[in-house]
């Protein structure tokens, strides 16, 4: 028995230090997880490190005459570290005395709460020892400028515990003007969960250009997940390189105003206008207006590219194909009869209106704009063989995507030429417009050709991209074909281009004209997806050249009706904005290139340059140039000051914000490197704005944004 005893007696003193460890283990297990969990997790994340990538800076697009199309600019997040030692330290002394005036000064600068919800909100965070409390997103640089003055911020990151995350975000300067031209750049979610990127326009055809290298950094992750960067382990990206495009600013918003006031005036659905230098293939303008739902216009999609039956303007390919087979002359008679319709081959053709007499020529034909008349001759050169008609379509580069360099461009259409699908048909049909799509900028490029006298150049939009200014690739005009067809067929179409305007279609629009005009109208019957014929939908086009003798500019006006519109034909809708552009373009840049009139006047401009003071005089002294001279320093300002240039020293102080604009980007750099200023560059030429006012004092790590213009 007592030996029984004896091992129960152990057996029971086993079991009470068994359980009662478990018990502290439990006890132990609740403390850790109720009182250190943040420890121990922050312990945790700090072993955890990753790389990740830095996006680069995305380039600027510029127009050609140095404005900025599309450019990024910096946003500011701001958070809070609520764990940061100086509000931590003496019980949160700092974080007490300034949380009312630093609650006060949000509500009061930002007003999208009062300053007793963001006492309460900043005190809630405090108390679960927030490491990232979210304080205003996407902030502009003038905001975030403001805000680093408020209390407690402008005390610095380690004893505010304010972190400051730099994004960027796109902008579009001059808004509607080539918006979707230009196009835009964003990244969105995928249904996987992945950032993809959304481009279109120049912003899609140069996105590898633009992007830039990516940088590296390396992080740490502490409580909550957060990744804190970790010092001395990064990679710089690489900024985007800038795209220089063939666009004027002047001509695009000459060509923007002209189309949307004939569009608000027809209410019209949709229009295009485009503005071409004829000997180069420059495009100076491209115009998209699609009417919004408020009955509002906006650039909302590229219309300029979209394949359509084109209508009348189709005729020049007619009329160079039957010129050069030389089935017909201009002088031939062609009969097209007094009841605006008349069957040719196949098919009943109808004019769209009653010809002035019964028999034309064949220029009366194309400035009248017969259907019957051109059909006739399409069916005397083609009748026996349409395929033939499709080699002139293919000459003309009418059946290839426009060799324009953007993205996802469309191919046009064509119905089948040859007998077996109703070939003989479909040419005569093609002959006036129809059974063919193509985009208003195939037809652009072809009616350039003859401005140019038979040299058909590709249409493009981007001049240079460049580096900082420096150019690394430059595009060149780039000939299509030599010679469309005979010199003495370009001769014809142009007169009978002449003819449209002075005796055809376009006379009411280019009555009074000061000036030369030569093209064609063009009226579409729409049928195009959901639209039927009977909707009364037509597609007005006027294109054409000026001056007609020695051409320049070639322009092409597209405008979509609204259905039964009073006024749809392209005489009527499309020449009156093909004029006002015309008309001013000439006035800007057309007659003052040719004025000799013009005398030389003394420069009473003002100016303002700065920069190293022996560079400046050494410049003066290479030039002949006399300056009125009171510089003893270092660096200098040169303003005019009655017709002369002066040359006044500028004091520079070690820890205050000299002023650097006029300043080439070289002086600028040395100047506030030396004083420990980091520089943030935007735009080429001359600094023409600086983030931080001259006379700021300044403070270890201060960066400065500057724009260049």
């Amino acid at each position: 028995m007592e030996v029984k005893r004896d091992i129960l007696w152990r057996v029971y003193l086993s079991f009470l230090g068994i359980a009662a460890l478990s018990m502290l283990i439990l006890a132990r297990a609740f403390y850790i997880q109720r009182f250190q969990g943040n420890y121990w997790r922050s312990m945790s994340d700090s072993l955890h490190q990753r790389i990740e990538p830095l996006d680069a800076e995305r380039g600027t697009i510029y127009s050609e005459d140095g404005q900025m199309l599309s450019t990024s600019i910096p946003t500011f997040d701001i958070y809070m570290d609520m764990e940061a030692d100086g509000l931590r330290e003496k019980n949160g002394k700092r974080f007490k005395e300034n949380i009312d005036s630093f609650s006060i000064a949000l509500s009061d600068y930002f007003g999208d709460k009062s300053p007793t919800e963001y006492k309460r909100s900043l005190h809630q965070a405090y108390a679960k020892k927030d490491r990232y409390y979210l304080l205003q997103k996407k902030l502009s640089f003038e905001d975030y400028k403001a805000f680093r003055e408020f209390p407690l911020a402008r005390l610095g990151r380690n004893k505010s515990g304010v972190v400051v995350e730099v994004n960027t975000k796109r902008l579009t300067p001059f808004q509607l003007l080539a918006n979707r031209t230009v196009g835009l750049s964003r990244d969105y979610v995928a249904t996987n969960g992945k950032v993809k990127k959304m481009n279109v326009g120049l912003e899609k055809s140069y996105d590898s250009s633009l992007t830039g290298q990516k940088g590296q950094r390396l992080v740490r992750f502490i409580a909550g997940g957060v990744a804190v960067p970790v010092d001395g382990y990064k990679v710089e990206p690489e900024n985007g390189k800038d795209v220089v495009t063939t666009l004027d600013v002047n001509i695009q918003d000459i060509t923007e105003a002209a189309l949307m006031k004939m569009m608000l005036q027809s209410e019209s659905q949709y229009g295009t206008a485009m503005v071409m230098e004829t000997k180069t293939g420059k495009l100076k303008a491209i115009a998209n207006l699609g009417r919004q739902k408020d009955g509002s216009y906006w650039e909302d999609d590229n219309y300029a590219l979209r394949v359509t039956e084109p209508g009348s303007t189709i005729k020049l390919l007619t009329l160079l194909s039957v010129l050069d087979k030389g089935s017909s002359s201009l002088t031939d008679l062609v009969e097209v009869g007094s009841a605006g319709q008349m069957q040719v081959g196949p098919r009943i053709v109808n004019d769209a209106e009653r010809a002035p007499k019964p028999v034309l020529t064949v220029e009366e034909c194309f400035a009248h704009s017969s259907n019957v008349g051109m059909s006739k001759l399409a069916y005397k050169a083609f009748g026996s063989n349409p395929k033939e008609f499709r080699e002139y379509v293919h000459r003309f580069h009418l059946d290839t995507p426009s060799g324009i360099d953007l993205k996802d461009v469309p191919k046009p259409r064509l119905a089948p030429l040859d007998n077996k699908n109703g070939g003989l048909m479909n040419m005569i049909t093609m002959s006036f417009g129809y059974a063919i799509q193509i985009s208003p900028l195939h037809t652009l490029t072809l009616y350039n050709a003859i401005a140019n006298d038979g040299k058909m150049v590709k249409p493009y939009l981007v001049n240079s991209i460049q580096i900082d200014g420096n150019v690394v690739e430059q595009f060149q005009p780039t000939v299509l074909q030599e010679k469309i067809c005979k010199l003495g067929v370009i001769s014809a179409a142009k007169e009978c281009m002449r003819a449209v305007v002075q005796i055809g279609t376009g006379r009411p629009a280019f009555e009074n004209m000061s000036f030369s005009v030569a093209g064609k109208t063009g009226t579409a019957h729409v049928a195009d997806g959901s639209i039927k014929y009977n909707d009364g939908v037509y597609q007005a086009t006027f294109v054409g050249y000026f001056p007609a003798e020695a051409p320049e500019y070639t322009c092409i006006v597209v405008i979509r009706t609204k259905p039964h519109a009073f006024l749809h034909y392209g005489g009527q809708v499309a020449a009156p904005v093909f004029r006002e552009i015309a008309t001013k373009l000439y006035a800007m840049y057309v007659q003052k290139k040719n004025a000799t009139d013009y005398a030389a006047v003394k420069d009473s401009s003002s100016y303002f340059y700065a920069g190293y003071t022996r560079d400046i005089k050494n410049v003066f002294s290479k030039l002949n140039v006399t300056y009125q001279d009171s510089a003893t320093q270092n660096w200098t300002h040169v303003y005019a000051q009655n017709g002369m240039p002066v040359v006044k020293g500028a004091a520079i102080q070690q820890k205050i914000m000299p002023n650097v604009k006029g300043m080439g980007l070289k002086d600028a750099l040395y100047l506030l490197e030396n004083i420990g200023v980091k520089v943030v560059v935007k735009g080429r030429g001359k600094i023409i704005n600086q983030s931080i006012p001259a006379g700021t004092p300044l403070t270890k790590g201060f960066t400065v944004f500057v724009e260049l213009g």
